[in-house]
């Protein structure tokens, strides 16, 4: 608690975002733009840098003024182990990105499911059948992925790995009953980026960097995007160091090109309301997040 006034005594509401690294976090941005704007001074948004070894013993020592946690990498299936109750997404997805403090302890929920959704339909997803999708990566936001693909009912997942698709997202995908094909960069290094290319639809799941390589094969392998470039989106998970290479070659053959920001910012207003029980202020955490990352409006 703090003194607000004389007499008066102000509860502290805290949240934070944890992960590592974490200084590059713009979550903190959001849920501070989004208190200004509900006028809720007794809430704090912080970051903490924490791993998932650490993970349990941070949440251990946090006080009854600790409402909210927001989980990036590398600690999202870390803390589905460690909530006393989560949601059947979470569950699904194998993964918790948000905590909640309620009366039984620590509630595990997913939003990135719902911010991916949301960012692909905002770019017009859903608007026409969408026969397959490209996954790029295979790891906990690629399980988000997932489910948002099957929300869109997208019948097809091409998995575009380094080298393969992991057990649990495998067995993710044959649950929501997609037919699947699964392309290794290892084995065939141009296989992937011709499916890249040519998808009417891929999400990119990996970090910063990581499809480089991928995107480079893109490049050399040139005019097979020509006629299939029209209508074609691909979302980038990332939002740091933008554009990603990724993106870069794909807006160069004409795809629609959704950055990360969408996501985070439609995955953080779900947070908000989780956490505060408020409506989240989508406009104003949509602003301060476009204008943080460089995006605009």
């Amino acid at each position: 608690m703090v003194q607000a006034a004389l007499g008066q005594v102000l509860t502290r509401h805290r949240a934070a975002v944890l992960g590592k690294p974490i200084a590059h976090s713009l979550s903190p941005v959001l849920h501070r733009a989004a208190y200004e704007a509900m006028g809720m001074s007794d809430w704090s948004y912080d970051l903490r840098e924490c791993d998932a070894a650490s993970l349990r013993e941070l949440i251990d020592g946090m006080g009854p003024t600790w409402r909210g946690l927001s989980l990036t990498m590398p600690l999202k299936e870390e803390a589905l182990l460690i909530a006393d109750s989560s949601s059947d997404v979470a569950r699904r997805t194998g993964a918790v990105n948000t905590l909640i403090r309620d009366g039984n302890g620590w509630h595990g929920e997913n939003t990135d499911v719902l911010g991916i959704r949301e960012a692909l339909r905002n770019a017009g997803v859903g608007e026409r059948a969408v026969p397959r999708a490209v996954l790029v990566g295979s790891g906990a936001t690629a399980r988000s992925a997932l489910a948002a693909l099957a929300d869109l009912q997208i019948p097809e997942v091409v998995f575009v790995v380094r080298k393969q698709v992991r057990a649990s997202t495998l067995a993710q995908a044959h649950d929501h009953g997609f037919r699947v094909v699964v392309l290794s960069q290892a084995e065939n290094e141009t296989e992937g980026a011709a499916a890249v290319l040519e998808a009417p639809l891929v999400v990119s799941t990996t970090p910063a960097g990581a499809a480089d390589s991928l995107a480079d094969t893109m490049a050399q392998l040139g005019v097979a995007a020509d006629a299939a470039a029209t209508g074609k989106v691909l979302l980038d998970v990332v939002y740091a160091d933008w554009p990603t290479e990724l993106a870069s070659t794909a807006a160069a053959y004409g795809a629609r090109i959704v950055p990360g920001i969408e996501m985070l910012i439609h995955q953080g207003a779900a947070q908000f309301e989780l956490m505060t029980g408020r409506p989240a202020p989508l406009d104003v955490m949509q602003r301060a997040g476009r204008a943080a990352s460089g995006f605009g409006e």
